[in-house]
């Protein structure tokens, strides 16, 4: 805003930074108090084709989302990812209405409905399940389960397909109940996935709600297309050879793009595997940048295994186990009360070694640090953070890396030390991992939903 005795000048611009409109209030003339305000519009630099973009992209793009979010949209939303699933789902459709009867006379309309009915229960039941067993795992294995979410999707697709191809009765509704069955998990992954990565995608999380609108108004518009492309296929490609060709083509090409949708994504948080590659490449004295590390990640990993630079695996670590747990990896319990016995290392010992620390990290098994590939429990305290977690997984990560013949003999002093080793890269790299943009305390290494403790005299 610039101002002087005679004029005043207000530039207004929008989200992205662009000039919209120029007020100027100025005198009318030298002999009157009055003033007027003319209203200036910039020059129309837009052009059509972008003017069209902004109903589908979020207000102040680029400048209010992640810079790998164009990249994502083009492949999961804006690609023949969504157009291809649109007519796969009408093939499936179309295979459905076959199965149930539609075309037959002698077909029940009545069972049509039964069986419509155990479909959507089957379903509701399944996401109940879903989500109580791997709700705490859908966020920090966003980019896992939101390709997961397409295979079963596309499983869903297949064996509609293949419904009418089978025997009538008990075979056919338990293919169409274990089709609805994929399709309920695939909703329960695909949305729980789709929502961390809009936080992702959001930057400082203001424009959430509006970039999953559009995100929605992204996939409407393909669909659409989708849809009224698949209405004139379908009516053409009706022999069983033709069909199953243009559908496995049709999923291949889904699957594909969402692959390299999922894989363009570049996560700020750690989780598990991401923890462990940043880790390997602090050893090094690397300091890995969030585009290294997608590009190395898996997109399916096994929970909670530990991996050498070279990618074997070297162990595996629960976080959140229970102290029960560690108290009967130590020695052999009781069967009839449940009491354990310890002759080696006894569980006071280990509760000293931890006094200070917000977790405990323990063989799983006796004796300690005697197996291979390593397993180890990590035994969370109340008071421990995200930040804690990482660091337990680092002191796993290099116990279970370490050569034999680099551990102490004590075995104290080996997970003394290696604690120390954990917290010590974690305090000389810290800095430099936030300015590379990892976001180290919204780390998230849990996948279930472990226990806590206390320790008290």
């Amino acid at each position: 805003m610039t101002s002087s005795s005679s004029m005043l000048e207000i530039r207004e611009f929008d989200g992205a930074g662009n000039l919209t409109a120029t007020y100027v209030e100025s005198a009318t003339d030298k002999l009157t108090p009055a003033r007027r305000v003319d209203v200036i519009p910039p020059n129309d630099t837009k052009s059509s084709r972008q003017k069209f973009l902004d109903i589908f992209l979020p207000v102040g793009f680029p400048h209010t989302v992640t810079e790998d979010y164009l990249e994502y949209q083009i492949y999961a939303s804006d690609s023949l990812q969504a157009f291809a699933s649109s007519i796969a789902s009408l093939l499936s459709s179309r295979a459905v209405l076959s199965t149930v009867g539609v075309g037959d006379s002698s077909a029940s309309p009545t069972a049509a409905l039964l069986l419509s009915i155990l479909q959507e229960s089957l379903g509701r039941i399944a996401t109940i399940a879903f989500a109580h067993r791997l709700g705490t795992a859908l966020e920090p294995e966003c980019k896992l389960y939101r390709l997961l979410a397409d295979v079963l999707n596309d499983a869903a697709f297949l064996l509609d397909c293949l419904s009418p191809a089978l025997p009538r009765g008990f075979v056919r509704v338990l293919v169409l109940s274990t089709s609805s069955v994929l399709r309920a998990l695939c909703g329960v992954a695909a949305g729980s996935a789709k929502a961390s990565l809009s936080a992702h995608f959001a930057r400082a999380g203001e424009n959430l709600g509006e970039l999953n609108a559009k995100d929605s108004s992204q996939e409407t518009i393909i669909s659409l297309l989708g849809l009224l492309v698949g209405s004139v296929v379908v009516t053409h490609v009706v022999s069983r050879t033709a069909t199953w060709s243009l559908l496995v083509g049709l999923l291949a090409v889904h699957l594909e793009t969402n692959r390299r949708a999922v894989r363009a994504v570049r996560m700020r948080v750690m989780n598990r595997q991401r923890a462990a590659l940043v880790w390997h490449c602090l050893r090094q004295g690397r300091v890995p940048s969030l585009e290294q590390i997608s590009r190395e990640e898996r997109i399916f990993e096994w929970d909670g295994v530990l991996r050498g630079r070279d990618g074997g695996i070297v162990g595996h670590c629960t976080i959140g186990a229970s102290i029960g747990r560690l108290a009967h990896g130590l020695a052999d319990a009781n069967k009839s009360t449940g009491a354990v016995s310890t002759s080696g290392t006894h569980l006071s010992t280990i509760m000293d070694l931890y006094a200070d620390a917000p977790y405990v990290l323990w063989s799983d098994g006796h004796p300690a640090l005697e197996q291979y590939p390593m397993r180890l429990l990590a035994v969370l305290k109340k008071d421990a953070s995200k930040r804690d977690l990482l660091v337990a997984w680092w002191q796993a990560l290099i116990i279970s890396c370490a050569e034999k013949a680099s551990m102490s003999q004590n075995v104290l002093d080996t997970f003394r030390q290696s604690r120390r080793e954990a917290l010590a890269l974690l305090e000389k790299y810290e800095v430099s991992l936030k300015d590379k943009g990892w976001n180290i305390d919204g780390s998230v290494l849990e996948t279930v939903a472990g226990t806590r403790i206390t320790v008290g005299g």
